[in-house]
């Protein structure tokens, strides 16, 4: 089914057309001082036959007809086929809005929204006007005529609108003739009004509705993709072709630590790396968010997103972001707790090391279910930890039944991927290579995210 369009567009013209002709006044005698009387020209739309007779006669038959009065009414409206331009022409506007404070009313100095405006090209018109002056005297006439007369010289440009992407609002008026006296109002035996008609055309375009669409921009870019399986062949850093390419604009790192997303230069090395279980600390980096994020457009807090890609990873980690707002260097990151990998181990209380914490030393007394991912080897039989001997990688568990320590997961004799929390501080961990790494949370290189505005 079609879909109906109307933008007022002709009617736009016509008002802007009838303010040409406003508030110009004619003299109506003298005041006892000796002063002309001077008596604003009213203008209204409708035709000298049946329309404008009733306006001025306030739909009533008894009522005399009332001058001075300007009227006009749309008296030709045709296809130009001389201005035709090429009619599968699309004109493309790129728009960046300053963001709007709904609360103030007032707009701000950053970057709001960005649009991308697709203009189709629009159709000519000539639109072609009558304007009657009704004056009940010669003097009257000729004073609108030396006021008004002047204008077109040749041609009074108007603009039906104050949109500046509007590519039709502006035309220009031509006045095409004059019929200086009609004496036909009324017919019969009363006393005549004057009525001079005075001809005008527009060229006018009249547009279909434009496609606004977001303004798209390219966080990455893949490179390079062999023509076989695709979901293949873009997880295969090798390819036929070359090697796959990931651009980040102006090349920046993000470190995520548990809901904390920083912006980091090209140059921020990596300490510690993702491969351990130390915990990261944030650098201390001018970049902000803020500068960053404005040039694609408008943060929506809650809504806008960041796509986190780990290499080593099939899944993404998807959470949508906010300002921090006491520190423009990091983003409030609230994750999607579905695209985040499933534990597959019980929590551990802590990740340590035995040589140098113990039971009570360092660590709270011992508690049944208390469980420690290892760092180091215990080969000491009889030291804080009992008897126990474990490796590291190790998960180690205590027994409030038994009152011993034991394995509780075996690193020498996994094969699968395991993950684990850390109670602690948070990190969740991923055992893999023989040895535990962060999974999610950590460093991601340039081309290793996506924003999603």
């Amino acid at each position: 089914m079609a879909q109906h369009f109307y933008d007022n567009q002709i009617r736009r013209f016509l008002i802007q057309f009838a303010r040409i002709f406003s508030d110009w006044q004619v003299t109506k005698g003298k005041d006892p001082a000796g002063n002309d009387i001077l008596v604003r020209v009213p203008v209204q739309y409708g035709d000298s036959t049946r329309m404008a007779q009733a306006v001025i006669s306030n739909n009533s038959p008894s009522s005399l007809p009332s001058a001075p009065l300007i009227t006009y009414y749309v008296s030709g409206f045709e296809y130009e086929q001389s201005r035709t331009q090429d009619p599968y022409f699309i004109d493309k506007l790129n728009v960046r809005q300053r963001s709007y404070d709904s609360l103030s009313g007032t707009y701000e100095h950053s970057q709001g929204q960005a649009f991308t405006v697709e203009r189709i090209m629009p159709v000519p018109y000539k639109l072609s006007i009558t304007v009657d002056f009704w004056t009940t005297n010669y003097q009257q006439k000729l004073e609108l005529i030396e006021q008004i007369g002047v204008l077109f010289n040749p041609s009074m440009e108007i603009q039906s609108t104050d949109n500046f992407i509007d590519w039709t609002s502006l035309s220009v008026v031509y006045q095409e003739g004059i019929t200086f006296s009609s004496r036909s109002i009324p017919t019969g035996t009363g006393n005549a009004i004057d009525i001079m008609s005075w001809k005008f055309y527009m060229p006018i375009w009249l547009s279909s509705a434009a496609k606004v669409r977001k303004l798209g921009v390219i966080h990455k870019i893949i490179a390079s993709i062999f023509q076989g399986n695709a979901l293949t062949d873009m997880k295969d850093d090798h390819l036929l072709l070359g090697t796959r390419q990931k651009i980040t604009p102006y090349g920046y790192k993000v470190l995520l630590i548990g809901n904390s997303l920083q912006i980091l230069p090209a140059t921020q090395p990596f300490s510690p790396s993702n491969n351990t279980t130390d915990d990261p600390t944030n650098p201390d980096t001018n970049v902000f968010w803020s500068a960053v994020l404005n040039m694609y457009g408008t943060v929506k807090s809650g809504v806008s997103q960041i796509w986190l890609q780990n290499p080593d990873m099939d899944t993404e980690i998807v959470g949508t972001i906010s300002f921090n707002p006491t520190d423009d260097r990091l983003l409030v990151y609230e994750i999607d707790p579905d695209t985040l990998p499933q534990n597959t181990l019980d929590a551990v209380d802590s990740v340590i090391n035995p040589h140098t914490k113990g039971p009570g030393q360092g660590l709270p007394a011992v508690a049944n279910g208390q469980r420690y991912l290892l760092v180091e080897d215990i080969t000491d039989p009889t030291g804080a930890w009992g008897n126990l001997v474990a490796n590291a990688n190790d998960i180690i568990q205590y027994n409030g039944n038994t009152r011993r320590w034991t394995v509780s997961f075996n690193s020498a004799e996994a094969t699968d991927v395991e993950y684990v929390r850390n109670l602690t501080s948070g990190i969740q961990y991923r055992y893999v290579n023989r040895t535990w790494v962060k999974s999610y949370e950590g460093w991601y290189e340039a081309g290793d995210y996506s924003i999603v505005i």
